[in-house]
């Protein structure tokens, strides 16, 4: 095989895995004025996560952010490098738009990495795609839980395995914050593996309170090629601006109106 054909193998692969988790990046809901609880059963957490996160992103009508993806590739048949920066506007339910403000590295890595994972962020928010990838017991077994007393407040610490082998899914560790349900952090790996040439696939994701929501702040994405290579791809979310929202609870314009939540967990 050509040295271009394996590198297009391989970084595709590569972009098929960490795809997974940048469609999983949404709002994770408010706060709220609950006080902290400790502890809670597993069954009594996983209720209130998927309760007050299917509530309250429905709170989150317009968001902007800014968005630094910089991919670096280390293997066969040499390495690679690239950096953008895009500006995101989401519009409740479903609508993600992207501006390319700056590129910096190789135009094949922002064409074939960077903009496909655009793409699978949009593809995730279709209306056959958002019920399937939410955190939810339609899509996910909790198996086991623990609780660890945080100063930051993730305190439940939640083991999660799909339900399904979709591309959007995952397998791993999920932080909750023990006052708002909200998830501040995973640990996880996809579902199912995309191709034989990837060995291994580890995310790191994290979540910070922006005023009263709580939205991506970074993901780390590391994945090692079976017989040679290593990309990792890191997003950091900058700049947020809460356009428009509503008070939880409050009914969307247009009395009745049920949308889906943009929120995956």
């Amino acid at each position: 095989m050509a040295l271009r054909g394996y590198r297009w193998i391989v970084l595709s692969c590569v972009c098929a895995a960490i795809s997974l988790f940048v469609s999983q990046l949404g709002a994770a809901g408010p706060a709220t004025s609950d006080p902290p609880v400790s502890p809670l059963t597993l069954s009594q957490v996983v209720d209130r996560l998927v309760e007050k996160n299917a509530a309250r992103a429905v709170a989150l009508e317009r968001y902007t952010n800014r968005r630094l993806y910089v991919l670096d590739y280390k293997g066969f048949p040499t390495g690679l490098h690239a950096e953008m920066v895009v500006d995101m506007d989401f519009n409740a339910p479903a609508t993600k738009r992207f501006t390319v403000v700056s590129e910096k590295g190789s135009k094949y890595l922002m064409n074939l990495i960077f903009k496909k994972l655009m793409e699978s962020e949009q593809e995730a928010q279709s209306n056959e795609n958002r019920d399937h990838v939410i955190l939810s017991t339609q899509n996910y077994d909790f198996a086991s839980m623990e609780y660890q007393p945080a100063a930051d407040n993730c305190s439940y610490v939640l083991t999660v395995q799909p339900k399904s082998s979709s591309k959007f899914l995952f397998r791993g560790r999920v932080w909750v914050d023990a006052k708002d349900f909200a998830v501040c952090r995973i640990e996880a790996e996809p579902a199912k593996n995309p191709s034989f040439w990837i060995k291994k696939t580890e995310i790191h994701h994290s979540y910070s309170k922006v005023g009263d929501f709580w939205l991506p702040a970074q993901n780390e994405s590391i994945s090692t090629m079976r017989f040679a290579g290593r990309a990792t791809l890191t997003i950091q979310y900058q700049k947020y601006e809460i356009v428009a929202a509503r008070t939880v609870g409050q009914p969307a314009s247009g009395a009745g109106s049920t949308n889906t939540p943009d929120s995956r967990h």
